[in-house]
C-alpha cells in the first residue's frame, strides 16, 4: 500500500514520488525497464532473487532495479522517495495495476491512475509536435 504522484510519464519514462505511511511490502515486478528509487526518508529493504540475504537503503540511497528482475521489497511507515523509470513504461502497468483490479476491487482509483498516466502522455505528445513544428 503505497501514494504516488506522477511529476512526469512518458512511453520511454517517468519521474513520480512514492511514499507509504505504513509499513508494507510485496514483490517488486518484473519490468521491461530499469527503475531507480533515491530515498529521501524512513528504509527500503529489498530480497533480490536468488540471494539468501537483504540490503537496507536509507536516505540519500539510490536502490537500481533492472529489467527482468525480481524482488521482494519492504518499505518502513514514513518512507519516501523518487522514483525514475526508463525503458517500455507500459510494461510496468500492467503489474501496477493488477492488485487494484483484481484484489482490492478499487476502480475509483484505478480509472485515476489510468487518467494521470494518460494525461502524461499527451503532455508529453503535444510537447513533442509542438517542438518538431520549429
Amino acid at each position: 500500500m503505497g501514494s504516488m504522484c506522477l511529476l512526469h510519464a512518458s512511453l520511454s519514462e517517468y519521474v513520480l514520488l512514492f511514499g507509504t505511511a505504513v509499513d508494507t511490502g510485496g514483490h517488486s515486478g518484473r519490468y521491461w525497464a530499469d527503475i531507480y528509487d533515491t530515498v529521501i526518508s524512513g528504509t527500503f529493504r529489498q530480497w533480490k532473487e536468488g540471494t539468501t540475504k537483504s540490503e537496507i537503503y536509507y536516505p540519500g540511497d539510490t536502490i537500481v532495479h533492472r529489467s527482468g528482475e525480481a524482488t521482494s521489497v519492504q518499505w518502513s511507515a514514513g518512507t519516501w522517495m523518487v522514483e525514475y523509470g526508463r525503458g517500455f513504461i507500459p510494461s510496468t502497468l500492467a503489474f501496477a495495476l493488477a492488485d487494484t483490479i483484481f484484489s482490492t476491487q478499487d476502480f475509483l482509483t484505478l480509472f485515476y491512475t489510468v487518467r494521470v498516466y494518460v494525461k502524461g502522455l499527451l503532455l508529453e505528445t503535444n510537447a513533442y509536435f509542438s517542438d518538431s513544428g520549429q
